[in-house]
């Protein structure tokens, strides 16, 4: 019987061992002390509680370029989603085989939610259609829409809604990226200062004052820590440093 350790657990969520198995305490799951926990029912204890032993029925509504590759993906399988059908609005498309099913025209939207007892839909439509979608959807009995449309729906209370937006999680990389090039070029322009910085050791008071270098290296050095101090979370002599990096 595979078991595995809460600090291997640990090691690769990047997590405390300890807080970890203080968390799987409220799954009911303890473990055994020198064996770790049974890899087989541990997973069944997550998968229960993130409502995965059940089968749950989808319907992908808009199968253009991305939901024909939604239709194709094979990780809904394999954690308990089933794709019932696929919908779109287009009449060229209905009957075409995508992934095994056909395309089933809008018409038939709410008799196919109906019929199969789907509770969540996924919407990949173009924007100025999601709002209608959602709508239909809601009507017939969905109560959870993944949304890929780049748009922000409107839904009535005890429906679930979560956004997928490309565009937002590359914007966010774009910022990771421009920070870390900020911070190189404060790291370099500081090394060129410390560098440039002892051959005017020892000068007098006159020759200190002619050296252009001295004010730069000193602002570097200042914009180097207060850049450390973002990235860290401490606050520098001038007291705390304001957070900059989006929720």
């Amino acid at each position: 019987m595979p078991t595995v350790s809460s600090e291997e657990l640990a090691a690769a969520a990047g997590v405390n061992s300890a807080k970890l198995r203080k968390d799987f305490s409220y799954l009911g799951s303890y473990g055994t002390r020198g064996v770790g926990y049974d890899v087989e029912y541990l997973v069944y204890q997550i998968s229960r509680e993130l409502g995965l032993t059940q089968d749950w029925p989808v319907v992908i509504v808009g199968i253009g370029n991305l939901g024909h590759a939604l239709a194709n993906y094979g990780g809904f399988a394999s954690r308990g989603f089933r794709v019932a059908a696929l919908i779109d609005a287009d009449p060229s498309a209905t009957g075409k085989i995508t992934a095994g099913l056909p395309v089933r025209h809008t018409d038939e939207l709410e008799t196919i939610i109906r019929e199969n007892q789907v509770s969540i839909g996924v919407i990949a439509t173009p924007a100025g259609a999601a709002q209608e979608v959602c709508e239909r959807l809601v009507a017939a009995g969905v109560t959870s829409i993944l949304n890929f449309a780049p748009t922000v729906l409107s839904v009535p209370d005890g429906v679930d809604v979560r956004k997928v937006d490309l565009s937002i999680e590359l914007q966010i990389l774009a910022f990771h990226e421009q920070r870390k090039s900020g911070e190189e070029a404060l790291a370099a322009a500081a090394e060129a200062a410390d560098a440039d910085g002892p051959g005017t050791r020892g000068k007098p008071e006159k020759s200190q004052k002619a050296t252009p270098l001295a004010a730069p290296a000193k602002a570097a050095k200042a914009a180097v820590k207060a850049a450390v101090a973002r990235k860290t979370g401490r606050s520098g002599p001038d007291g705390e440093v304001p957070a900059v990096m989006p929720a």
